[in-house]
Order: C-alpha cells, then structure tokens, then sequence
C-alpha cells in the first residue's frame, strides 16, 4: 500500500478537502498512473452531493484522468513506464456477461466498478477517483493517449467524448446525417465536433441566443433558437438524430417533434424528474427515442485514436486543486466553456 494525496468529499454539504488515501501496490496486470490532468464532469458534483442516491464517503470523484505511466505489473502488456495513458469511467466489470465479452463493458450486466464510488471486486474496499496524485487498474481498463493530443484538453474525452461518441457511433452517423445537438455545453460541445467529424450537417439546439456564435466556431452548420417559433417550425420533421445532452427538466416531446420519420432522439443527459411522452409522438412517425452510456474500452480507445486523428480536444479553463469548490460552484451555473481541467501539479 502506498499514501496518495487527494481531495475528497467527506459528507453531502461540505466542501471537499485535503485527503490522504492509500492505493494498492501494482499487481501483476496492473498499470499505475501519475495523474498530470483530471476533468471536472458533472457527475463529480452529483456523487459530491448524493443526488443519486449511491454515494459513499470519503469519496474522491474524478474519472477523466490523464497522466503518464509510473510502474506496470509483471505480466503486463499493453503499457510501460513512461507512456501516455488515461482512465476514464471504469475500472473493472465482470469480464464474463455476453457485454463484458464484446466490448460493452458500460452495460456489464453484473455490475461494473466505477472509477470512483465504487466497490473492488476483490473486496479490498471503495475506488478513489483522479482528484489524487496516482491511480493504479488493471491495464484492460487503462487507455493509450496519442501523444498528438493536448494533454490537459484530452482529459475530458474519457468521459464527455465518449458520451458524445458512442450514440453517434451506434446509429451510424456519418456523411448525409442531418443531425441535431441539444444543449451547449460539456457535453453539447464535443458532440457538435465529434458529428463534424463524422461527415455530418450538425444544428446546434439552444434556448440561448448568445450561443450562437460559439456553435459555428465549434463546427455546427446551423443554429437553431429554440425559443423562437418560427425557426423552430423551419427544422420540424427534419432531424435524423438528435442528441439530447441537456440533464435540466426539459419537455421531450417538442425535440422528437423536429425528427423525420424513423428518426432517434438519444439522451446522454440525466434529468432527476421522469419524462412524459405520448406514444402518438412516437407512433406516428415511427420514431424513437433512446439513451446511451459512456462507452466500453475497445470504443474509448477508438474515440480517442478518432479525436487524434481529427485533432479533436475539449474546449477547457485549467484550474488550480484548491479551487475545486468555487469551479462547483460555477459549474452549478453553467459557467465554463466547456470543461474544467485540474492541473494535479497544483494538488
């Protein structure tokens, strides 16, 4: 066992603070990581404040994590000291449901651990996050980081990016797609870049008018208000796809209204309150509507090769450790454009 240095949430209320934790010794698959950077997801405040219902403290969040490798177990070989690499949501799964065996280890059906909040399959106790100095995995759920990234701004590709990724993946985005992005923010701007990307004609959906400027320096083709009827009525019936990134209480039924026939609507976002939506809005049309999670590692590493490849990162404000609480407090307001990094030298 070795001590690490962290910030940790000790209750619902308070805010986080210096934490020691202690980390495993390497074992035999192993790698172990000093954390350069972290981002700051939402889901951090969330676990932070229980929202959910399954937080459990000390609690050390943090799950797009990026650093450079310190040690690597004996039989480990995918990585070795020195190399670029990344954790994102997951640390472990069962290896053996039919998900776990292709790929999907984000719908292990057995229960996957959590970078952070979660439990070790060994028993050996709760999973600490990258608000730390190091984290170790085995190396199955460790990620290879292209060296053509920017290092801080590739942080949140572990999380915002495959969020993003994995549904414009799944429903074969690509050249011809009209598609649509909902919300602009963490998550809105990296789907904009990433369906770019992918070849498709991307509109930016937005309650903000300020935002749309922001859209088309992003990439979006076009930028639709939604408060304004009469734009609104040009895109309805338009839409292949729209990703919903947007966890507000939204009414769902105005957005499938703007899909073609047999289009999708997949929401990355996680609204607290159920969503009303009469099957007429689905029956007729044959239209969908559907949810995503993260990715499983074989398509993480697949995003993260794609965003090398197209130099895609997060737009970021790098912050210090210390002001990890005033950056949740921003966060609560949607001020960041688009993702808050830590820079764990600071820590």
């Amino acid at each position: 066992m070795s001590s690490t240095k962290a910030y940790a949430a000790l209750d619902t209320t308070s805010p986080l603070v210096p934490y020691t934790i202690e980390r495993r010794d390497p074992k035999p698959h192993d790698v172990q990581i000093q954390i350069l950077f972290c981002g700051v997801c939402h889901s951090d405040l969330h676990f932070v404040k229980n929202d959910w219902g399954m937080s459990t403290y000390p609690l050390v969040p943090g799950h797009e994590i990026v650093g450079k490798v310190t040690a690597v177990g004996d039989h480990v070989k995918k990585f070795k000291v020195g190399d670029l690499a990344g954790i994102g949501c997951l640390v472990d799964s069962c290896r053996d449901c039919d998900n776990c065996k292709e790929g999907l280890e984000q719908y292990c059906t057995n229960g996957w651990v959590g970078t952070y909040g979660g439990q070790e399959k060994d028993g050996s106790g709760a999973t600490h996050g990258g608000y730390s100095k190091s984290i170790l995995a085995h190396e199955d759920f460790v990620l290879k980081i292209s060296e053509k990234l920017d290092l801080a701004a590739a942080a949140p590709l572990l999380c915002a990016g495959i969020t993003t990724y994995s549904p414009l993946k799944h429903w074969k985005i690509g050249k011809g797609s009209r598609v649509g992005v909902l919300g602009l923010g963490g998550l809105g701007h990296m789907g904009v870049k990433i369906a770019v990307a992918m070849g498709a004609e991307v509109t930016m959906l937005s309650h903000t008018a300020s935002k749309e400027a922001d859209a088309k320096r992003l990439g979006a083709h076009q930028f639709v208000l939604t408060s304004d009827a009469e734009q609104v009525k040009k895109v309805t019936g338009y839409f292949d796809f729209i990703l919903d990134t947007v966890s507000a209480d939204h009414d769902y039924n105005s957005y499938l209204a703007l899909l073609r026939s047999s289009g999708t609507m997949v929401c990355v976002g996680l609204p607290t309150t159920p969503a009303q939506i009469p099957m007429f809005n689905l029956v007729f049309g044959r239209k969908s509507i559907a949810g995503s999670l993260i990715g499983g590692l074989p398509e993480t590493q697949e995003m993260l090769d794609f965003c090398a490849e197209h130099n895609i990162v997060s737009d970021i404000e790098i912050i210090a450790m210390k002001d990890i609480n005033t950056a949740y407090e921003r966060l609560e307001k949607s001020d960041v454009k688009y993702r808050f990094v830590i820079d764990m030298a600071t820590l």
